[in-house]
């Protein structure tokens, strides 16, 4: 840990989403590794937001709570590869079971939903959460924009469940808890809903709100 809070490490982080999300936390005061397959991309671009910057390995063997942010089609080969790495830790499994070039049609695996794969391939020595599916890549990139977006947050762990509330806070978002991981596959879905909202309605990152839950929440 560090200064208190876990050490973070964003998988897949030089990406779109995963970047968004580990300059949010760096700018926090997490210690935030951002791991690629390419270890000179991640540490150039970690560099400019007070990150560092690895491959994958290095960064799943460094964290606490290890965040996948990877396209779906490289979710089970990556995770294969950091099994071993993260035994014992959280994973927060950000994947949407996104087929292009249909993304505005929800197409769910055969598992059920992504974080049920990453559940599957890692073992149960591995507290998988799954979180942050449908905030906008473009709003966490931009530190100055308040992001008017609750954050669907699942798994079977409770304990688990409140640390990834705790990162959600701490990225500007509000986290809820929705439940176990089978819960999953309402947010995944929900994706491909937002992705046609947002054409339709020419939005630059339409987003969830939960209603009526008491203050605090």
């Amino acid at each position: 840990m560090s200064e208190g809070f876990p050490v973070i490490a964003v998988i897949g982080g030089t990406g779109a989403e995963g970047s968004g999300l580990a300059l949010r936390w760096a700018q926090a005061g997490y210690r935030v590794l951002v791991g690629s397959r390419d270890a000179a991309r991640a540490a150039e671009m970690a560099v400019g937001f007070g990150a560092e910057g690895m491959d994958n390995q290095a960064a799943a063997s460094a964290c606490d709570i290890a965040v996948l942010t990877v396209p779906y089609a490289a979710q089970r080969s990556t995770l294969t590869d950091l099994r071993a790495a993260l035994q014992g830790k959280i994973l927060v499994d950000v994947t949407v079971p996104l087929v292009p070039p249909k993304v505005m049609r929800v197409q769910l695996p055969d598992e059920g939903c992504a974080a049920l794969v990453a559940q599957s391939v890692m073992g149960n020595g591995v507290r998988v959460v799954s979180a942050f599916q449908n905030v906008s890549a473009g709003h966490l990139k931009d530190p100055e924009h308040v992001i008017d977006c609750d954050v669907l947050i699942t798994g079977d762990d409770p304990a688990a469940r409140s640390e990834v509330v705790k990162l959600a806070s701490a990225a500007g978002l509000n986290g809820i808890e929705a439940g176990p991981l089978d819960n999953a596959v309402a947010a995944e879905a929900m994706t491909s809903l937002l992705i046609w909202m947002n054409r339709k309605y020419k939005s630059p990152g339409a987003g969830l709100r939960i209603t009526a839950l008491p203050d605090g929440s």
